[in-house]
């Protein structure tokens, strides 16, 4: 079996409460055993700032903050590498995810106010839209046990489930994998020439689409129970989006992992509705995957 390269995690920090969460989950996180890691943080300030009280402000605080990284990573990653790069926060975030090769960039969640966050957006929100890679958003930073995976047979949900399956399952770890099939309707009775017949083969197609989804559930869990993982299915029929919330609150899952639609040019700026919807209103961490 050929050795799998190592995994880049790439964390972000201004030295705010948000960021250390983050830098914690990142210590915490059940990352594979070939793991490399570097913090960063963005002073933002132009060029013409370079002999002002400004920048001598900024760099205490970037210095400050990636020195408190170091600090704390040094913990599990005696080598673990810091830097503070010239730039804001996205552009920094970004272009130091491409130069470190990274296969995730960890990030924390200011938790703005609803209409700021969808009007304005945030550094968060930026980076996971502007990000060739997968993106950690943090809102709390405990240990993360219990993970809640989306499955829809896209190319985005298997790179979610490809990205569980490096990590290393912590004792007594689980994951819920939850498919919504979204079922087809007949029309009423008697309403359109040959309604019987186009009802037997909505319910057929309906069934179809079921067993795709828990074939496909089941073949996932098969892989992740071989690892190690504790893995639970769930197949819904509803709102995807409101039915993964619903299994993170049953499992008290610390994590939501969901793929991201889109995969170049102008559409990494389209996430799609579940992932929008999990940024904006999940309780705990969520995992974007691409």
């Amino acid at each position: 079996m050929a050795r799998q390269r190592e995994l880049r995690v790439l964390v972000a920090t201004d030295g705010s409460r948000s960021a250390q969460a983050a830098i914690a989950t990142t210590l915490h996180f059940p990352w594979p055993a070939r793991t490399r890691v570097r913090a960063i943080s963005a002073r933002g300030a132009r060029a013409e700032y370079r002999r002002s009280i400004l920048l001598t402000a900024l760099d205490r605080g970037a210095e400050k903050a990636t020195e408190n990284a170091r600090r704390t990573l040094s913990r599990r990653w005696p080598d673990v590498e810091t830097s503070i790069i010239d730039n804001t926060p996205v552009e920094g975030i970004l272009g130091e995810a491409e130069r470190f090769q990274a296969d995730v960039i960890v990030v924390g969640w200011r938790g703005h106010g609803t209409v700021r966050r969808l009007l304005m957006g945030s550094v968060s929100r930026a980076v996971v839209r502007g990000s060739k890679c997968a993106v950690l958003v943090v809102r709390q930073s405990p240990r993360v046990r219990t993970i809640v995976v989306g499955v829809d047979g896209s190319e985005g949900a298997k790179h979610a489930l490809a990205f569980v399956g490096r990590l290393v399952p912590p004792r007594d770890g689980r994951v819920t994998l939850v498919s919504a099939v979204e079922l087809m309707t007949a029309p009423a009775q008697g309403r359109v020439p040959g309604a019987a017949t186009i009802a037997r083969e909505v319910r057929r197609q309906n069934m179809i689409r079921s067993q795709a989804a828990t074939k496909d559930l089941n073949r996932a869990a098969a892989e992740l129970k071989r690892i190690g993982w504790h893995p639970r299915t769930r197949l819904v029929h509803g709102e995807p989006l409101r039915d993964l919330l619903r299994a993170v609150a049953a499992s008290r899952a610390q994590l939501l992992v969901v793929g991201v639609r889109g995969t170049s040019g102008a559409r990494y700026l389209l996430l799609g509705s579940v992932a929008e919807g999990a940024l904006n209103q999940s309780p705990v961490g969520v995992l974007i995957a691409r």
